[in-house]
């Protein structure tokens, strides 16, 4: 067996399960799961409708690059969504379909870390913390070490690259960006981005932005900056050191399809691309179809955000009186802080109103300056409205109770 295997940690869903096991919450209450990120918006009806007329298209053995169709359609929506002159983007060279961001995410670090650096100390992977246990797993399994990069309520929840010790940007391959982040929902400004390109010229090292909350956001004036567009406007038209990972599954609430994108530096691609064909990442022809149906349409995205607002709105005028909740620059999570130890808040709150919560520390690490995921709670507003209102009430009510003991 792979001996890094071992290194691994428990997935955060595991410990929620050990967390409440053997409680039993109240039969009158139905349960209500704000723990998964899973969206329950309905999925668009003319991209199903696109993918069970492509079905014929199951005969045939997909290319690892996928159709030229979708590579241009990505091609055009990062082109009007970034703001990005479209000669810059090589449907060829700077797109590479993938099977959702969370096999992409994985995959990339196999691929671009050097498990055997010229110097001693080994590879190390940078990664926002707290963040998607994917990025941690990626990292030990690719021979790396992660560093993990503390993301608080005084830097506004964004990375401060400024608290990296140069010996660890020497020793740095890769990092890891979320932004609009999980679980914060904070996102990262165009000078930050600035910043971490001009680092990773200093050191050579690549940045791979997880972008797939970009499109759930609160002001349709100002959508989140993305990592490409960036590298354009500072003039960086190869997209060097730069790779984005985009998805179907929050924007178009369509996690089952397992669609998204790589998009950005054409020689990373080259050799992920090279890596993809042996590792057998294609993506199914009708899949494929239906996903350049999604990418081409924008008033399904906005009628999805519409939505999101709305929940917001709703839950956050329950909950501010009693808990320290604020809306977030984007996506769809709240990350709240608790009057007592976040597991117990969840495991109470799960025992006494039946409503599902993830300890912050579940997604997080111990650091020398500490957890930053303790006393937070992640609350995923995936749910129908009354769904949302109903368990913003209960979670109101239990913090009620905890003030009058």
């Amino acid at each position: 067996m792979n001996p890094d295997l071992h290194r691994l940690h428990p997935y955060p869903f595991e410990k929620l399960r050990a967390l409440n096991a053997g409680i039993v919450p109240p039969a009158h209450k139905s349960p209500i799961m704000l723990s998964i990120g899973e969206p329950k918006h309905a999925a668009p009806d003319f991209v199903l409708t696109e993918m069970t007329a492509q079905l014929r298209g199951l005969e045939n053995y997909p290319l690892t690059k996928g159709t030229l169709a979708l590579r241009e359609t990505v091609a055009r929506w990062l082109s009007q969504r970034f703001d990005i002159a479209s000669n810059l983007l090589d449907p060829e060279r700077h797109v590479l379909p993938v099977n959702g961001t969370r096999e992409a995410l994985f995959a990339f670090a196999q691929v671009v870390v050097n498990r055997n650096p010229d110097h001693s100390k080994g590879a190390v992977v940078v990664m926002p913390n707290p963040f998607y246990q994917i990025y941690e797993g990626a990292t030990l399994l690719a021979g790396a070490e992660p560093w993990f990069l503390n993301t608080s309520e005084d830097t506004g929840f964004v990375p401060d690259f400024d608290t990296v010790p140069v010996e660890i940007w020497q020793r740095c391959q890769l990092i890891y960006l979320c932004s609009p982040g999980n679980p914060t929902g904070a996102v990262i400004g165009e000078a930050g981005l600035r910043q971490l390109i001009a680092l990773a010229d200093e050191h050579d090292f690549i940045i791979a932005s997880d972008e797939c909350y970009s499109e759930i956001y609160f002001d349709e004036t100002v959508p989140p900056v993305g990592l490409l567009e960036v590298a354009a406007k500072i003039g960086r038209n190869d997209f060097k050191r730069c790779v984005v990972f985009h998805s179907l599954s929050k924007r178009s609430n369509l996690p089952g399809l397992r669609s998204g994108f790589v998009a950005g530096d054409a020689d990373i691609l080259t050799t992920f691309l090279l890596y993809r064909t042996y590792h057998g990442c294609t993506m199914s022809p009708p899949v494929q179809a239906a996903s350049v149906k999604a990418w081409d349409d924008e008033q399904h995205v906005a009628d999805n955000r519409a939505r999101y607002r709305e929940k917001f709105d709703a839950v956050l005028d329950i909950l501010s009186p009693v808990l320290d909740a604020q809306r977030p620059d984007a996506g769809f999570y709240l990350w709240a802080k608790t009057p007592v130890d976040d597991k117990t808040f969840a495991r109470d709150l799960f025992a006494q109103q039946n409503v599902t919560v993830v300890p912050g520390c579940f997604l997080s690490r111990d650091t020398l300056t500490g957890n930053p995921g303790e006393n937070r709670i992640r609350m995923a507003l995936v749910a129908p409205l009354e769904e949302c209102i109903d368990a913003a009430q209960r979670i109101r009510s239990y913090v009620e109770t905890l003030k009058h003991s």
